[in-house]
């Protein structure tokens, strides 16, 4: 849910970044964050808990354009990778836009895959939101591992809804900025529609 600040002519767009622990999440925000210049970017802000861990920030991109007459300002967040701290995850995801949904391609974690994906169905659900209507990108990360599955045997098991997906080696920046190009435009492409 978009936030305008009329002040600034701006319109603040939230993109959570979920998936299960170590998939690449974090990783994925730090080579956005260290591609970003440093006049378009906040400061990377990380909360850490006994236990858990969340980062956030938040850039204004200059090659998406205005909506009428307002600039677009984008708020990563990372939530925290394991299910028990479902609370922090369900916080998170208030007011967002868009999901990145960050798989990890190794074959023996496709029931954490699973397991994380069932739950940001659930939440975004007790939100009420549908999962088929907020714009999502799946990214299948770590594919340059030995023990990576077939891109067909994940979408198979994780994209049961049929949107658009990467490949990535986060680690190295591969399908980082586009997997963040293909919902940030379709998060403008919504709100030019409305």
């Amino acid at each position: 849910m978009s936030f305008f600040n009329h002040n600034a002519k701006e319109i603040h767009c939230k993109i959570v970044y979920y998936g299960p622990s170590l998939s690449g999440k974090t990783t994925n925000i730090q080579w956005v964050y260290n591609s970003t210049a440093t006049e378009q970017k906040s400061k990377l802000v990380t909360l850490d808990t006994e236990l858990e861990r969340t980062i956030f920030f938040d850039f204004l991109p200059l090659n998406v354009g205005d909506i009428r007459g307002y600039k677009t300002r984008f708020h990563l967040y990372s939530v925290p990778g394991q299910v028990v701290y479902d609370s922090s995850r369900k916080l998170i995801l208030k007011g967002l836009d868009g999901v990145i949904f960050i798989a990890d391609s190794q074959i023996e974690r496709l029931e954490e895959n699973l397991e994380a994906l069932r739950n940001l169905e659930t939440n975004l659900k007790a939100q009420g939101y549908d999962i088929r209507d907020v714009p999502m990108v799946i990214q299948y990360n770590k594919r340059d591992l030995p023990n990576a599955a077939p891109i067909p045997k994940l979408r198979e098991a994780l994209n049961r809804y049929g949107v658009t997906d990467f490949e990535a080696v986060a680690s190295e920046g591969k399908g980082v900025m586009e997997t963040l190009k293909y919902v940030s435009k379709t998060i403008i492409h919504l709100l030019k529609s409305m």
